[in-house]
C-alpha cells in the first residue's frame, strides 16, 4: 500500500457512526490513493509472481497481523473485498479481527467449531434462533457434541447446568423472538467462577448472537464475551439483498476460524461481501436512529390496544428488564438504543374458541394481503417493516410443548421495523386489527 495517510487523532476517537463510514481506515487490502470506493474483486484464483511467494502466502494464511498486504492465492482462503468488510466489522465490535462466512448461520457453525470437540458440551439459552436449535439438536449431536438448555435470564442456573466437558455458553440477547435480554457482565462472573482450576483448553467460552442488537446498540465484547457472532443478512447488511455471517472477537481464534472456513468451504462471495461493505455497514448507525423511533412509535401504539396482550419491547418505560436494557443496550457514546425489534400477543376472542394463535394468524394474513407498509416475512433488518409469527414460522422447528413452556406463544408476532414512515405502518396495524 503506498497511501500511507493516518487520522490527526487515534480511530477510538471518533463517533461510531463515522468509523462504520471509514472503518479501518487505512489497509492493506487495497490502494486508495485513486479510489474513494474500492472496486469489487471478482477473481476466484490470483497470479503469483513465483513459487516461493506461493509458499509464502501459505505460511501466512490464517496469521494474524503477520504482514501489512495479504499475498493472496485462492479466493476461499481470502480475497480484498471480503478483507476490508472484516476489518470495518472487527472496528465496528471492538474486536480485534472478524471472519465472515457465506451466512449467519454458517457463522454459528464456525464458531461452536473452532470451540467444540467430541464429548463437549454447550449450555444454551432455552430460547434460541430455530436453526441454531436444530444445529444443536440434531447435528451437533451426531458428532457427540452435546446442548443442554436452561433459562439464562438467571445466570446462576449455569451451575447446575455445566459440566466438567462444558466449552461454551451461547446465548441471543435480546433473545429471538421473545425480547428478553440476558445480563453479559452477569453470565461473564458466573463463566469465571466456573473457569477456577480449569486448563486454557477446558476453559468455557462465552459466544452471543448479537444480530438483533448490532454494533450500534450493543458490543457483547465490552462486556467480557469471548465471540461475537451476526447474521449479516439483516440489519448490518440492511437492505435484504445479499446473506453472510460474522465471528468477530480477539486475534487467538482468528487461525482456527480461517482454517474451518477454508476446509468446511462456508466462505462469503465477494460479490456479496462489497455491498455490505459499501452500502450497509456505513449506513447502520442512520438506519438504526430512524427505526428505533419508529420502533417506539409502534410499541406505543400497540400497547394502547385492547386487543393485544402484551408488547415487549426494551425502549418502554414498563419493559421488564428495563434497567438491564438502559445499562446494556447503548451506543458507544452512552445513548440507549432499544433496537428496532419487537414482539407483541395478542388476545384470543372470548367465548368463542377463536383462540389467540388464530387471531395471530387472522391478523398476520389480513397484513400480508391488505397491508402497503408491512410485509409478511421472514428475516428482519431491512428497510421494509417485516412481521411473521414465530411460533409456526421461524421457530417451527423447536417442539410445540418446549416453546410453551419457555414463553413463546402461539399467538406471538415479531415485528421487524423498517423505514417507512411510522404513521403508515401504525395505520395499516389498526386497520389489521379491526378484523381480528
Amino acid at each position: 500500500m503506498t497511501n500511507e495517510r493516518k487520522p490527526k487523532k487515534p480511530r477510538e476517537q471518533y463517533r461510531l457512526r463515522t468509523r462504520l463510514i471509514h472503518g479501518s481506515f487505512a489497509t492493506g487490502r487495497w490502494d486508495y490513493d485513486h479510489h474513494v470506493v474500492p472496486p469489487q474483486s471478482s477473481s476466484a484464483t490470483y497470479r503469483l509472481s513465483s513459487v516461493h511467494r506461493g509458499a509464502q502466502g501459505f505460511i501466512e494464511f490464517a496469521t494474524p497481523e503477520s504482514r501489512r498486504a495479504p499475498i493472496y492465492i485462492y479466493d476461499r482462503l481470502d480475497e480484498p473485498s471480503r478483507g476490508m468488510l472484516e476489518e470495518n466489522l472487527a472496528v465496528a465490535e471492538g474486536g480485534e479481527v472478524a471472519v465472515t462466512f457465506a451466512t449467519g448461520m454458517a457463522a454459528v457453525s464456525g464458531a461452536l467449531g473452532i470451540l467444540t470437540a467430541s464429548g463437549d458440551q454447550i449450555v444454551a439459552h432455552q430460547v434460541l434462533y430455530g436453526c441454531t436449535h436444530s444445529l444443536m439438536t440434531s447435528w451437533l449431536p451426531r458428532y457427540k457434541i452435546h446442548t443442554d438448555f436452561c433459562d439464562l435470564c438467571n445466570p446462576e442456573t449455569l451451575a447446575s447446568v455445566v459440566t466438567k466437558q462444558c466449552r461454551v455458553v451461547y446465548f441471543e440477547t435480546p433473545v429471538n423472538p421473545t425480547m428478553e435480554l440476558i445480563d453479559l457482565q452477569a453470565v461473564r462472573r458466573v463463566v469465571d467462577r466456573l473457569n477456577t482450576g480449569r486448563a486454557d483448553e477446558e476453559r468455557i467460552r462465552i459466544v452471543v448472537d448479537n444480530t438483533f442488537s448490532t454494533p450500534y446498540c450493543q458490543r457483547p465484547l465490552e462486556h467480557g464475551v469471548d465471540l461475537v457472532v451476526h447474521s449479516l443478512t439483516k440489519d448490518i447488511g440492511g437492505f435484504g439483498t445479499e446473506m453472510g455471517g460474522a465471528v468477530i472477537g480477539a486475534n487467538e481464534y482468528f487461525n482456527l476460524l480461517m482454517l474451518y472456513r477454508k476446509d468446511f468451504g462456508g466462505v462469503l462471495s465477494p460479490k456479496n461481501a462489497w455491498p455490505i461493505l459499501v452500502y450497509g455497514l456505513p449506513t447502520l448507525a442512520t438506519r438504526m436512529v430512524n427505526q428505533q423511533k419508529s420502533a417506539m412509535q409502534v410499541a406505543e401504539f400497540l400497547q394502547r390496544q385492547a386487543k393485544v396482550a402484551r408488547v415487549l419491547y426494551p425502549g418502554l418505560p414498563n419493559f421488564p428488564q428495563r434497567e438491564l436494557a438502559r445499562r446494556q443496550m447503548t451506543t458507544p457514546d452512552g445513548a440507549f438504543a432499544p433496537g428496532c425489534m419487537l414482539y407483541f400477543e395478542l388476545k384470543g376472542r372470548d367465548g368463542t374458541g377463536n383462540s389467540a394463535a388464530e387471531a395471530a394468524e387472522r391478523f398476520v394474513d389480513y397484513v400480508a394481503e391488505k397491508s402497503y407498509t408491512v410485509t409478511l416475512a421472514v428475516s428482519l433488518g431491512q428497510i421494509k417493516t417485516l412481521i411473521e409469527n414465530p411460533f409456526s414460522m421461524t421457530h417451527a422447528a423447536i417442539p410445540d410443548e418446549e416453546k410453551i413452556r419457555c414463553g413463546l406463544q402461539p399467538g406471538g408476532i415479531r415485528l421487524s421495523l423498517g423505514l417507512e414512515d411510522w404513521h403508515d405502518i401504525i395505520a395499516d396495524l389498526e386497520d389489521a386489527l379491526e378484523v381480528v
